[in-house]
């Protein structure tokens, strides 16, 4: 006990004691205590996740299974790199001044027959092609939605298999990023009204955006600005449902 004691004594005396030899001050000397040298370093906030359009999403139901939002989330999981090439495509639409048309994830929509073809169901567009749908977005942003309210893309760019396997034209505007297929999100708006809208559309400003505008079944048309024309469900201009409403 007694040597525990003379040692604390002695532990004492070296923290607390003058220094010997330097000046004549007796101040005591403060108790030494560590210094933290390394600062915590903030936690790193997450990268924000891209939008793509995903913020307050519309969908009608009309897209083919296994084509929804939540299906284009888990197909960016599946396929990381097209994160980088979709938000490159979303810069390039926004400098168009189009980026906020139709939600660029339902851009990247294929084919209604994109799993019967063994295709993927979204896609992202090849880059030298992103100039073509540039026009399309201005027809349907300044005379389509003006008219039928929000529309949602169903079909847009196919590669040219899968075009051929979805029967589509041999020279469908498709495979050159061209065209959307597409149909209004506001259940309020039928066949008829839709049809009497869009070609009015079509009349006051397909000439100047080179639109070609058909019709299928039910509330799904197709826009595309690669050349001026119409046509109806069998694909003659003939049976347009535009040529009743001139």
């Amino acid at each position: 006990m007694l040597r525990f004691m003379g040692a604390a004594a002695l532990a004492a005396t070296l923290s607390f004691g003058p220094v010997a030899g330097v000046g004549n001050s007796s101040t005591p000397l403060q108790p030494i205590r560590a210094i933290a040298t390394v600062q915590a370093r903030p936690a790193l906030a997450p990268a924000p996740e891209p939008q793509f359009g995903l913020t307050g999403v519309h969908e009608t139901g009309l897209a083919a299974a296994g084509q929804s939002a939540t299906d284009f989330r888990a197909w960016l999981r599946r396929a990381p790199d097209n994160v980088a090439r979709l938000t490159s495509f979303q810069d390039y639409l926004n400098a168009q001044g189009v980026g906020a048309v139709i939600p660029l994830w339902q851009l990247t929509r294929t084919s209604s027959s994109w799993s019967e073809c063994g295709a993927e169901p979204f896609e992202a567009p090849p880059a030298d092609k992103w100039q073509h749908i540039v026009e399309t977005l201005k027809f349907v942003r300044d005379d389509v939605i003006p008219r039928v309210g929000q529309v949602e893309a169903l079909s847009a760019f196919r590669n040219d298999k899968l075009n051929a396997c979805s029967n589509g034209a041999e020279h469908s505007a498709h495979r050159e990023f061209f065209a959307i297929d597409m149909t209004p999100v506001t259940a309020a708006v039928d066949r008829t009204a839709m049809i009497r809208s869009v070609c009015a559309a079509h009349a006051h400003d397909g000439r100047a955006y080179d639109t070609g505008l058909g019709f299928y079944t039910g509330r799904r048309f197709h826009v595309d600005s690669s050349s001026f024309r119409k046509w109806g469900a069998d694909g003659r201009g003939a049976t347009s449902p535009c040529v009743n409403e001139a």
